[in-house]
């Protein structure tokens, strides 16, 4: 049987991943301390540790490769109108507003890709927490399993 104790526990390794806006890192750093510090007091608290845990790394290996997208798109856009060659670089540089690139559309996409999957991971963080706090069993969606 759980008891309280338990499912505040499981809930605050949820929404301790929240500490990341606090301190670099957080989102990994407070739910392993957490984790490890009360895993072998509960099951209940073990299953939860390690999906929170399971979940930060899962989303951070997800943003690296999302990263890794977009990243040279904004690069060849940024620097398409350059020539390295030419010392006198700054006296033939123009600015073209009117026509932007299709990578930048595209870079654009991918970085507001980004945006929506971060305000998905804070609702199921969010949604973790609740189930925790009301002593039921939760897992992330898409979460690769590296802690079992």
């Amino acid at each position: 049987m759980l008891d309280n104790h338990q499912k505040n526990i499981a809930t605050f390794i949820h929404l301790s991943t929240f500490s990341r806006f606090i301190f670099p890192l957080g989102n990994f750093i407070a739910p392993l301390v957490l984790w490890i510090a009360n895993k072998d007091k509960s099951e209940f608290i073990d299953k939860h540790g390690k999906e929170a845990i399971n979940f930060q790394i899962s989303i951070l290996l997800y943003a690296i490769i999302l990263g890794m997208i977009t990243v040279p798109f904004f690069l060849f856009n940024i620097f398409s109108g350059l020539d390295f060659i030419d010392i006198n670089l700054f006296d033939n540089i123009q600015i073209n507003i009117g026509k932007p690139s299709p990578l930048l559309y595209i870079g654009g996409a991918l970085g507001g890709l980004a945006i929506i999957g971060f305000i998905i991971e804070l609702a199921l963080i969010v949604r973790a927490s609740l189930k925790a706090k009301d002593g039921l069993d939760y897992q992330y969606p898409l979460t690769i399993h590296f802690i079992k």
